[in-house]
């Protein structure tokens, strides 16, 4: 039995620094994910495939061929009609916005080619006031409507909303049969309009021309829908299926017509495009 020990010098763990943002941890699986991997990924996650949500101009370089979007009413932007004031005066919210995202609203729009063929874009930004629908936004999407309709070239609009933005009252609700009558014309002159749904897409943006595609397509596990679950099952008093209100779901319920996944969009896109509205020289 030894009597005295050899004390061992005991030496410091040395830390690593790990700098910030480098790691992403998925909303879904809940993995840690490198993010340059998840970015090459075109922000889908590469463990679940869960797909992140990402910006409108994101989502422009996704769709539009390099260089050729040109973006239209760019400076269009909201006033304080009603003169709202919450715990901030709406105008000073929206300044807010503005300097947050880096956005003029919650919507662009413009021409652009699609793999070669000329499309108009609107696209939504969740960034922005929760991508909500106001006068601006629902004047966006009329008027894209108004510009396929007279060029004769498809729509494609790309949803990611909370709803209309209760903050303009009634001037909000209104864009809702606005932007419809606006889509009812682009079917009048079998004009091509197909709707995309991002994660989330709800209220009056779905009641209106987020589900009035001529094709409506959903980026996987998209929430889709009117009110949120947590409502409805407060109003119903019953229990909702598994994955209500997902964009799979949907499909299944015959509500959408295609899930596609974000690297296959454009592809996508490109072939519904060529088969319903061809080129003159594909005729």
């Amino acid at each position: 039995m030894a009597w005295f020990k050899k004390k061992t010098e005991i030496k410091p763990e040395k830390k690593v620094k790990i700098p910030e943002g480098l790691w992403v941890k998925c909303d879904n699986c809940r993995e840690i994910v490198y993010k340059k991997e998840i970015e090459k990924n075109r922000q889908v996650c590469p463990k679940c495939n869960y797909h992140f949500r990402i910006s409108s101009r994101e989502h422009l370089r996704l769709l539009a061929d390099e260089g050729s979007f040109v973006e239209l009413d760019a400076d269009l932007a909201t006033t304080n009609p009603l003169g709202f004031v919450d715990n901030m005066p709406y105008d000073v919210r929206v300044d807010d916005n503005r300097k947050r995202s880096g956005l003029n609203e919650a919507a662009i729009y413009g021409s652009a080619m699609l793999a070669g063929r000329p499309v108009v874009l609107a696209i939504m930004d969740f960034s922005f006031m929760g991508g909500s629908m106001g006068s601006v936004v629902g004047e966006k999407i009329a008027r894209a409507a108004e510009l396929a309709c007279d060029q004769r070239i498809p729509l494609i609009t790309v949803s990611s909303s909370g709803g209309a933005r209760m903050q303009e009252g009634m001037f909000s609700l209104m864009q809702m049969a606005k932007v419809s009558a606006a889509i009812g014309r682009i079917r009048e002159l079998d004009v091509l309009y197909i709707s995309v749904l991002a994660d989330p897409t709800f209220g009056g943006v779905t009641a209106s021309f987020a589900m009035l595609g001529d094709i409506i397509i959903a980026e996987p596990r998209s929430l889709v829908g009117f009110a949120g679950p947590r409502v409805i099952e407060q109003t119903i008093k019953q229990q909702l299926p598994e994955n209500f209100q997902r964009a799979e779901f949907l499909l299944d319920h015959g509500m959408i017509d295609l899930v596609v996944e974000r690297q296959e969009l454009k592809e996508t896109l490109a072939t519904l495009i060529g088969h319903f509205m061809p080129l003159a020289s594909e005729k």
